[in-house]
């Protein structure tokens, strides 16, 4: 009898790994899934956190994939090990701060990795990627690169745009047919959506973009200000996570205040209040602000006129807030007149 093969998919939650693991699948291949967690691909977590957002399917995308297809799913934490390749690309940043291609060379060498372990001991590697649907990173160019780099040669299959590649290790030692393999490529999303109809998929991800918060300008921004305010490249994940959330104000360089936007970033915020100092209304329903950084008597008080600006005592002449800072037992009360809107410049919005 012939030996059953074994290969390990990079399951992104998007429905391109979702299609190129089925297309494996069908072939008689022993099929598990890996998904990696950076800390930026959480494109779930502001659904769960904002109330607006309540009828929004709240999942773990990459999860629900690997239960459609009824495969395994390794979940492996490299926020440490990821963030050298945040701040040191070797092949630069997109747009934004995404630095795609070292991206995928990481995350398809730590799965080669995993591969090789003795307890795995998988064949080959398979990625959801097309030719020409990313700029940075999957291009006819760079896709010998991530082979190259990864470590994954030829035992990494991409069965969506096989046809648009040389023949890798698993179709050249008939493991894997590649007649049975396709030959997309472009952004035109045409193909799979038809293919997911084909194998019965009525519902998957939007095949819009990827859940990497680095690919939003807006969400760059924010980190790329973090950075600055500290001198250095660093974050934690609650950095990462907090920039997600409410509106970020920079009103000087050693402080700036993160303001909640609705009650679902009240609740949210509130679970750092042992951390940041901490400014809620009293007076009036409104919302919850931290003030990250190093901040002077007199500049949290300023952050109150501008939690004020935002609560319902905006038109107000007074608004009663607490000011509670991280360690004390009691919160110091603050009555303060809001800050004109005409008085919070653009270049402060982070």
């Amino acid at each position: 009898m012939n030996e059953q093969r074994k290969a390990v998919s990079l399951i992104s939650g998007g429905l391109d790994s979702m299609l190129a693991t089925k297309v494996i699948l069908d072939q008689g291949i022993h099929v598990e899934g890996i998904n990696f967690f950076t800390g930026f691909c959480v494109e779930g977590h502001t659904h769960a956190i904002r109330a607006k957002a309540r009828k929004k399917e709240k999942r773990n995308n990459a999860l629900w994939v690997a239960e459609q297809l009824g495969i395994k799913l390794h979940i492996v934490d490299v926020i440490d090990e990821y963030k050298d390749v945040v701040f040191n690309p070797k092949h630069g940043y997109g747009q934004n701060l995404n630095p795609c291609l070292d991206c995928k060379v990481f995350m398809v060498n730590k799965a080669v990795a995993w591969a090789e372990m003795v307890e795995n001991d998988f064949d080959f590697i398979i990625t959801g990627e097309v030719i020409g649907q990313r700029p940075m990173s999957q291009r006819k160019d760079t896709m010998p690169v991530i082979a190259r780099e990864s470590g994954a040669d030829d035992r990494l299959l991409r069965p969506l745009c096989a046809k648009n590649l040389p023949p890798t290790l698993p179709e050249l030692e008939g493991w894997v047919d590649r007649d049975q393999l396709f030959d997309f490529h472009g952004r035109n999303r045409k193909p799979q959506i038809a293919l997911a109809k084909s194998f019965g998929f009525e519902e998957y991800s939007q095949p819009a973009g990827g859940c990497c918060f680095l690919t939003d300008k807006a969400y760059s921004g924010k980190l790329a200000d973090l950075w600055q305010s500290r001198g250095e490249r660093s974050y934690e994940l609650d950095d990462i996570m907090l920039l997600k959330i409410g509106r970020h104000l920079r009103p000087k360089p050693h402080y700036k205040v993160i303001v909640s936007r609705e009650e679902g970033e009240n609740h949210y915020l509130q679970g750092y209040q042992k951390c940041y100092p901490t400014i809620r209304t009293i007076s009036h329903g409104g919302p919850i602000t931290l003030v990250d950084g190093n901040p002077t008597p007199e500049d949290l008080e300023f952050a109150a006129r501008i939690t004020a600006r935002y609560s319902q005592g905006r038109d107000s002449d007074e608004v009663t807030l607490t000011i509670t800072l991280p360690g004390d037992e009691e919160p110091e009360e603050v009555t303060v007149k809001p800050i004109p809107p005409s008085e919070i410049p653009a270049n402060w919005h982070v």
